[in-house]
């Protein structure tokens, strides 16, 4: 014959230990002998419940290690705390500096970075975009891909917060953090300068990209000052990347007369300059000098180290996101475009052109 006791063990929550289902508020509900309703006011913070009832409620919670679904919040409050980050080429290591800065504000603020990757293609950053909003994506923060468009970052802006890194696109208005690409440039040129070279090539990535353009502009714009325009067969555009440094300085080596100082507008392009130049049998900086742009980790630990235009990544990313987190707690002021210095570290790349060493020791 079953007792009571015996009935009543039947019926009692199963522990956490010999759960085979996940927790749900029922479970709760019939640990803590409330109703479902006051079980879903305790969980959503609500001030309608009596202390001794939330409390039981609480320790039900807590011996069946219930975990509230984070989804089914979000989608009952129409966001979540999602931030989404597209950045145009995670490879290229300037740009993980860039989303750690951003990761760490957005953390600070109870937010989590979704990082996505474009490969620099615009129907995967389309369809990067397309998702984030399905999710309900809190922001986004975003260094555009070389294609991309500015239309659809409109869209988004009109119901979710935007901020562009490094890039800003073709007629955005809205908020920006960037660094003085221009100034960095001009002050490369001025060392070359001051190191008395005077023919000069050029490699650069896409000239299309916003930061590439004034890279270039800055540093012809120093050389026109001091009256030197640069033949455009000196100045070789294809990617941000050491195979294009590798192909372009190949070429600007058969050119005549040959540059004896290049300027590169990343670092990844002069580690494929340096590879060419060791194949044709030249050296750094005794027959050609090099400075490049963002002073990548290995910068400094190459050979010779890298003269080059440090760009402070991290700092763009704490700073986009923190013009985020603004937008995101209310802000309405006029969209802001921050613009970061940068800073020329010299080092062992460059040096003074050989025929001014020559006179210089006469």
């Amino acid at each position: 014959m079953r007792t009571i006791i015996d009935s009543a063990k039947e019926n009692a929550p199963v522990p956490p230990s010999r759960q085979t289902e996940a927790v749900t508020m029922k479970h709760i509900a019939s640990l803590a002998r409330v109703s479902i309703g006051t079980v879903s006011h305790v969980i959503n913070g609500s001030a309608r419940v009596r202390e001794p009832l939330r409390r039981r409620v609480l320790d039900a919670i807590r011996q069946l290690g219930y975990q509230p679904s984070q989804i089914a919040r979000d989608l009952k409050r129409n966001q979540t705390n999602i931030v989404g980050m597209i950045v145009p080429d995670i490879t290229n290591p300037f740009f993980p500096a860039v989303v750690r800065g951003a990761e760490d504000v957005a953390y600070h603020h109870s937010y989590r970075l979704v990082l996505c990757n474009a490969d620099n293609d615009t129907d995967k950053e389309r369809a990067y975009l397309q998702q984030l909003q399905a999710y309900r994506m809190a922001g986004l923060i975003i260094i555009p891909s070389e294609n991309s468009e500015p239309r659809i970052l409109k869209e988004i802006e009109s119901s979710t917060p935007v901020v562009c890194l490094d890039r800003k696109p073709a007629r955005w208005g809205s908020d920006t953090v960037t660094v003085d690409n221009a100034g960095g440039a001009a002050s490369a040129a001025k060392h070359l300068l001051s190191l008395g070279h005077r023919t000069f090539g050029i490699i650069t990535g896409n000239l299309k990209l916003a930061p590439a353009a004034s890279r270039v502009e800055g540093f012809c714009t120093e050389l026109r000052k001091a009256g030197i325009i640069i033949d455009p067969a000196y100045i070789q555009q294809g990617r941000f990347d050491r195979a294009s440094g590798y192909e372009k300085m190949r070429f600007l080596l058969h050119l005549q007369p040959r540059p004896t100082a290049v300027f590169a507008t990343n670092d990844l392009i002069v580690l494929g300059a340096l590879s060419a130049l060791r194949e044709a049998a030249l050296r750094c900086p005794e027959d050609m000098s090099l400075v490049g742009f963002d002073d990548l980790e290995f910068s400094e630990l190459v050979n010779p180290p890298l003269t080059t235009v440090a760009q402070p990544g991290y700092q763009m990313g704490a700073k986009g996101a923190t013009l985020l987190v603004r937008r995101l707690q209310g802000a309405t002021d006029a969209s802001q475009n921050i613009v970061l210095p940068t800073e020329l570290k010299i080092r062992g790349s460059t040096a003074a052109l050989r025929s001014a060493r020559l006179r210089a020791a006469e």
